[in-house]
This record gives C-alpha cells, structure tokens and sequence, in this order.
C-alpha cells in the first residue's frame, strides 16, 4: 500500500516538471510572441526579455548593425501566463513589420 502514495507523488511531481516551463523557455515563448505579433524589424539584433516582478516583464526589441547603432524602437511592459502566453502589454502590441 504504501508504493501507490509514493508513485502517485512521483506522478504528479513529473507532471508538474512537464506543464511547469522553465524560466529560459518562458522568456523565449513571450520573445517568440513579441515577434509573430510585432513582425520581424529590419537589422534586428535580438529581443531582451527582462523579469521585472511576478508574471511583469519588460520587452526591448533592440535593431541596428553594431554596438554603436543599437536603437530600442519598440520597448513594451508585458503581462504573461505560466507557459509565456503574453495576457497584456502596454504599449498594445502592434504589427508594425
């Protein structure tokens, strides 16, 4: 009797492990959705996710050719779920390119 307590606790342990990502893969599912909404800017050099508090992140979509060229065109404070799904972002992101 007591290997079923242990194996239901393993169980829910793996599942947690599963639906739970980890804090890289979140970062790069609110980068992967920043884009697919935002498009794809010219000379993009990469897209910087940042923790802020909770489930408050923000979001710099840095472009240009150089370290002396970088620009911030599009900057947003973003909302997002446990698996990186983006629930608000001010400024409301918009296809741009």
């Amino acid at each position: 009797m007591s290997a079923i307590p242990n194996a239901v606790t393993q169980l829910v342990a793996e599942n947690r492990e599963v639906s739970a990502p980890s804090p890289a893969q979140r970062e790069e599912a609110i980068r992967a959705s920043v884009l697919a909404k935002l498009g794809r800017p010219v000379r993009l050099l990469k897209v910087a996710v940042l923790p802020l508090w909770g489930n408050n992140f923000r979001v710099n979509v840095w472009t240009g050719e150089g370290a002396s060229a970088d620009a911030i065109p599009n900057s947003y404070f973003v909302t997002a779920d446990e698996r990186g799904g983006i629930l608000r972002s001010e400024p409301p992101i918009q296809k741009q390119y």
